[in-house]
């Protein structure tokens, strides 16, 4: 058994912080062994007496750019939450860490052009070590997975066989992004300016299903009136990371949706007719990464606005012969911080004590513990799930 059931890599960070602040609180019991970890002593105790952990919270020591260190941390826990990103800068040597040491990996990565780098390099490996490598266990991507899988589970109860086609709209979300977000964004950017690569693996739906292509896909990238919404819809910007992780879910878990299968996410626009087309096309306008500068890396929206924030995402399954079922899936804080942070805890949790038969190799969170996952984030993270 390892010493921890979880250590929180970049706990002075702002979503660090946040997991740790989480874990303290709502597992004060002293049910769950986790510890801190980031590279500097001094801001781990300062964090720790900040956000009310117990003063004998275990902090640990490592560099991202210190392999010997990351093998010595990742070999103390079953699980390591990583918030240190962005990813594509540094992330690989602590995913290297924990697929050669067999331990349990979760991150908040919304950064295709590396996870399609890091599925190519590292699954075989992680499939010989045992090691559980989830990626994107926040905002990015776990509603969207777990809600696409809620609607095909009611799709097959309820028509016999899952829908080919599900549209994700997202018809209501009030929250901000922090510098981290913007940093990502940004570091993305500019790969695809450098290597031409990055651009193709951003615009290919199944760049994460190595070996496989299915069917065309909505593109999603204009407005356009949607009879199923009722209303008008606009590109959401988080369709690039989440429609991949989707079709590898379906991919891993051997197409359970269909081979055939079709998913695009839209934002719905507020307002009918005329003015919610003036919405939607204004929406479509909007790219908040595109801006020269942003939030500085470990700031963030304040406890008012991530307590102030929310999310209702539908999902609307349709059968070819026009049939419907509509599930909903629903947060109680802002998206990206004060519901990412709930959601990677839980899902780390889920991973090092609800799936102890899972293989090794690189997940998604659907494809490895949908309905554990989905239970514990009823359960403490504020999340619902529901059949409309």
């Amino acid at each position: 058994m390892a010493e921890f059931d979880i250590i929180v890599y970049g706990a002075t960070g702002f979503t660090g912080r946040l997991v740790a602040e989480y874990l303290a609180h709502h597992y004060a019991d002293g049910s769950v062994r986790w510890a801190m970890a980031g590279r500097s002593l001094t801001k781990l105790e300062q964090v720790r007496s900040e956000i009310g952990a117990p003063a004998d919270t275990p902090l640990l020591t490592a560099n991202a750019d210190d392999p010997a260190a990351l093998k010595a941390l990742v070999s103390r826990a079953a699980v390591v939450i990583t918030t240190v990103g962005p990813y594509q800068l540094y992330g690989e040597p602590l995913l290297a860490a924990c697929v050669e040491a067999g331990t349990g990996y979760v991150d908040l990565c919304g950064e295709p052009n590396w996870m399609h780098d890091m599925i190519e390099k590292y699954d075989a490996a992680a499939r010989a070590s045992g090691a559980r490598i989830v990626f994107s266990c926040g905002f990015d991507s776990i509603p969207f997975d777990l809600g696409v899988w809620t609607a095909q589970q009611a799709a097959t109860a309820r028509f016999g066989g899952p829908a080919p086609r599900v549209k994700g709209r997202v018809r209501t979300m009030k929250g901000t992004f922090s510098g981290g977000t913007f940093a990502s964004g940004k570091a993305t950017a500019m790969a695809a300016a450098r290597n031409p690569s990055v651009l193709k693996v951003m615009i290919d739906p199944f760049a994460l299903t190595p070996g496989f292509t299915g069917p065309g896909q909505p593109k999603g990238m204009l407005p356009e009136y949607d009879e199923a919404i009722g209303g008008w819809v606009a590109p959401f910007m988080m369709a690039v990371i989440n429609t991949k992780n989707v079709h590898r879910t379906n991919f891993l878990a051997g197409h359970p949706y269909g081979a055939d299968f079709r998913y695009d996410e839209m934002m719905v626009a507020p307002g009918l007719g005329d003015l919610g087309k003036a919405a939607a096309e204004a929406i479509a306008k909007m790219n908040p990464m595109s801006a020269e500068k942003g939030p500085a890396p470990g700031e963030g929206p304040s406890k008012e606005e991530r307590d102030s924030g929310h999310y209702d995402i539908a999902f609307i399954a349709e059968m070819p012969d026009g049939r419907r079922v509509t599930a909903s899936v629903k947060g109680d804080r802002d998206p990206g911080y004060g519901s990412t942070s709930k959601m990677i805890a839980e899902a780390a949790l889920c991973l090092a004590r609800d799936v102890p038969d899972a293989k090794g190799g690189i997940w998604t969170p659907g494809a490895l513990m949908a309905e554990p996952l989905k239970a514990r984030l009823e359960a403490n993270a504020g999340l619902s799930f529901t059949i409309e």
